[in-house]
């Protein structure tokens, strides 16, 4: 049985918005939503950003069903990255430990959209975290990625996004790969970074990718051997 959506605040002051709770979760979602590069203020009350990901949220409740899997989208202090400070990143660090101490030792997949792919990559390091699922995700240059080795990486990019650069996207795949990741990069024939046009086959592509990341066996920490992008 499953409780009603609820929202709770994570150790830093984020908020969780816990949209399917089993009474004893055998696997954890957290879903991340974008931002901006810079912006101290508070994410607006009705932030699109945020909205976008609740079709995924939803769909994931629907095919997980019966599997008691968690899920939850995060919503952030900070409506920016902000430099240094990484606010986003914190803000995923905490929410996971949340998670964490909500369902116990539970694999979690994280899944993250932009600025929040970026916070998803960012805080995979943690030992629960089995793997992430970037969406247009924001992967600057000299992004770290030794704290990856072992897990499962997937990130989806449309190269005709012009936010976001599907080329950095597919290098951080190859340096993820070269560190031990199991990574993947898989070009989206639309979408550009919003994810509005063919946004079934985002959400679709998403929730396939998450299920069998649930059903795998844990990894190795062998690099794939194949770890490049974009695979089509």
């Amino acid at each position: 049985m499953t409780s009603p959506s609820r929202r709770v605040r994570a150790r830093e002051g984020s908020l969780l918005d816990v949209r399917n709770a089993p009474a004893t979760p055998a696997a954890a979602v957290l879903l991340l939503h974008g931002g901006r590069s810079e912006g101290m203020e508070p994410p607006p009350p009705v932030d699109l950003a945020a909205l976008r990901m609740r079709p995924f949220a939803a769909r994931l409740v629907r095919t997980l069903a019966g599997r008691d899997v968690l899920v939850a989208l995060l919503r952030y202090r900070h409506r920016g990255w902000n430099g240094a400070r990484a606010d986003a990143a914190r803000d995923a660090e905490a929410a996971l430990a949340e998670v964490v101490r909500t369902t116990g030792d539970v694999p979690v997949v994280l899944v993250g959209h932009s600025m929040g792919a970026r916070a998803a990559l960012r805080a995979a390091g943690h030992p629960a975290v089995l793997g992430v699922v970037g969406l247009a995700p924001w992967c600057p240059p000299h992004e770290p990625v030794a704290h990856l080795a072992g897990r499962r990486i997937h990130l989806l990019h449309d190269e005709a996004d012009r936010v976001t650069s599907a080329r950095e996207t597919w290098a951080f795949v190859r340096r993820a790969g070269a560190a031990g990741a199991h990574a993947e990069g898989i070009a989206m024939r639309r979408g550009g970074h919003a994810m509005l046009r063919g946004a079934a086959d985002w959400q679709r592509r998403t929730t396939e990718l998450v299920a069998a990341l649930l059903s795998a066996p844990p990894p190795d920490g062998e690099p794939r051997e194949d770890g490049r992008g974009p695979h089509r």
